[in-house]
């Protein structure tokens, strides 16, 4: 079977764009892509759109890849919407490689787009409370906030701003990691304040202001253990990645040294399953799945992004990786380990928290900077002799556990 490459990536600033619109901001990752792969919009086979706002947000309810890329003119080519909540893109550029595997095309696009910052906030938080069965919310919420009992929230760690409820459920989390591997408040800060300082020579993060764990800590609150800089933004961007099998990169000249290979490609959804069932976790078994597809392993990679809406995300997602034993992501982020530098960095873009959450386009910002990493071309966040790298994504709930959840592994080998 002919191997998958990733030829173009493009991204714009994650950030609060009041002034740009959707297309607009589609426009421009999707022209830069095609820069980087040295192809017109002519040359592409399929394309599939990512996004969760153009219907709540903007009204376009229904065919917003169609009225996104027809402004930008792509014509005639399928076209498919894909909304799998958070994982919406990852689960784009997936179903791009299949199409790639199955022959349907030689060139396809993945491109997801969001705008979340409009006048009504509320409107836009209201999104997150629709990424789980919303005839059982009151239900749903009440069984994932009982993972966080036993620890009991010190006075004055609740913010009295209105906040999402996904936001108690990953403190939840936090709680039930707390309670049950001994992690501390101050290593879920540690991974913050590593993730802010990676932002800093980050060009398309949405924040770029450095933090000291301390000052991590001392931030206002959003519900304990959470402060304000352990938690994803509110944020408008987009980002493209154009991928090719061996025909396509023949027909398009892409050059050959400029391109990363898709190892592998894996999406699974839900398993039910207990709390004390970590080995049947979603993350944890698509990543197997996807060193098996790779023929590599976890002591293999050279660099990871991975989902942190919350900082907690990154030392749940590291264990579920394989890259540290379960229990051990919170003092592996204390000694540094995921720094850049350290024994198996993780999120150098600044990760969520800090480069920015906009949806759709997250897990495309995600592969943007692993291609950027293997290329050799992120400057002061460079991971050096990086040649492996893992992307894990995650969107919604379900049960106890994200609804969907996509591993892409990436190679410059």
């Amino acid at each position: 079977m002919s191997s998958i490459y990733v030829a173009g990536i493009g991204m714009t600033v994650f950030g609060r764009h009041v002034g740009r619109t959707l297309d607009d901001m589609a426009g421009e990752a999707l022209s830069i892509a095609l820069r980087d792969a040295g192809c017109s919009a002519a040359d592409l086979g399929a394309a599939f759109y990512a996004g969760m706002t153009n219907g709540p947000l903007q009204g376009q309810v229904a065919i917003p890849g169609q009225v996104v890329l027809g402004k930008l003119g792509i014509e005639g080519i399928p076209m498919f919407n894909v909304e799998n909540a958070c994982a919406s893109g990852s689960t784009a550029l997936h179903l791009a490689v299949q199409h790639l595997k199955a022959g349907a095309c030689d060139v396809a696009l993945a491109l997801g787009a969001e705008k979340m910052n409009i006048a009504d906030k509320p409107k836009a938080f209201a999104l997150f409370e629709a990424g789980w069965d919303v005839s059982r919310a009151r239900e749903n919420y009440e069984t994932l906030i009982q993972m966080g009992a036993g620890i009991d929230p010190p006075p004055g760690s609740e913010s009295d701003k209105p906040y999402s409820r996904f936001m108690a459920i990953y403190a939840a989390l936090c709680r039930h990691h707390m309670k049950t591997h001994g992690t501390t408040q101050r290593q879920i800060a540690a991974v913050s304040a590593k993730n802010h300082q990676h932002s800093v020579h980050n060009p398309l993060s949405q924040i770029r202001k450095p933090f000291t764990i301390d000052e991590v800590l001392a931030a206002p609150p959003i519900t304990y253990p959470l402060t304000l800089p352990m938690c994803a933004p509110l944020s408008d961007g987009a980002a493209a990645v154009i991928v090719c099998n061996e025909a396509g990169l023949r027909r398009i000249g892409t050059a050959r040294s400029r391109c990363v290979k898709v190892a592998a490609s894996v999406m699974r959804s839900f398993t039910v399953r207990g709390l004390d069932q970590p080995q049947k976790n979603i993350g944890r078994l698509a990543a197997q799945q996807a060193y098996e597809q790779a023929g590599l392993g976890p002591q293999d990679m050279h660099v990871a992004e991975v989902h942190d809406a919350s900082a907690m995300g990154e030392i749940i997602q590291a264990e579920n990786l394989g890259l540290v034993d379960l229990g051990q992501g919170g003092p592996a982020a204390e000694r540094g380990d995921f720094t850049i530098g350290g024994r198996i960095p993780i999120n150098p873009s600044g990760g969520l928290e800090s480069k920015g959450h906009p949806l759709g386009a997250t897990g495309l910002g995600q592969i943007h900077e692993l291609v950027t990493q293997l290329r050799g071309e992120a400057g002061a966040r460079q991971v050096h002799g990086a040649r492996h790298a893992i992307q894990e994504n995650g969107g919604g709930l379900q049960g106890i556990e994200e609804a969907a959840l996509a591993i892409h592994i990436l190679t410059n080998n």
